[in-house]
């Protein structure tokens, strides 16, 4: 399941996610948060006909993740991607203040358009700025909703990322030391369709 908050040139996507580490299979989840600029599509139809919303080129990601085998809520890996190269996120960046106030640290991002010492405010169009400045409490409401802490077991994980089975099963596939991987764990992304 994702949330998307659509603007008039970029999108927010908000979801629960499952991630393992390619080197040593530990698992993570949690909630992503994306910024992303809406593709711009020819108008179809009439002046009433629904028209395509493409959510497309990333700008910006956070991960306000745990690992599994954390305390529920201690965002032990919350990382955020201050840059994309194409749709390739930069490495993961951490930042003390994100895993000590995870909450906070995400409004001061939207609020703040990204800008923060070193890294200038996201390329936004001035309209989007400044409604997406306006909609950090309401996002922030949205991620707490998938935090780490709202999933107890593979099944609830599973049931908000179902849609990410492909990106799990290449997960699997990549992994450095596969003989760690918890199969019983990621049996929900595993299992035939």
């Amino acid at each position: 399941m994702q949330h998307i908050l659509a603007l008039s040139h970029s999108a927010v996507l908000v979801r629960h996610w499952f991630e393992i580490d390619l080197d040593d299979a530990s698992m993570e989840h949690g909630v992503r948060i994306e910024l992303r600029e809406l593709f711009p599509q020819l108008h179809r139809g009439s002046e009433s006909a629904a028209q395509v919303i493409t959510a497309d080129r990333p700008l910006w990601r956070a991960d306000l993740f745990d690992r599994l085998t954390d305390a529920p809520g201690s965002f032990g890996v919350a990382h955020y991607h201050p840059r994309f190269s194409g749709h390739e996120p930069s490495p993961r960046t951490w930042d003390p203040e994100l895993t000590a106030h995870p909450w906070r640290w995400l409004h001061d991002q939207i609020a703040g358009l990204g800008a923060g010492p070193g890294r200038e405010a996201w390329p936004l169009e001035p309209a989007d700025a400044e409604e997406l400045n306006g909609m950090a409490d309401a996002i922030v409401a949205l991620a707490r909703e998938l935090g780490p802490d709202r999933c107890h077991s593979a099944t609830e994980c599973f049931a908000l990322t179902r849609d990410a089975r492909e990106s799990v099963q290449l997960m699997i596939g990549y992994l450095r030391r596969p003989d760690l991987l918890d199969l019983n764990w990621v049996s929900p992304w595993t299992a035939a369709e």
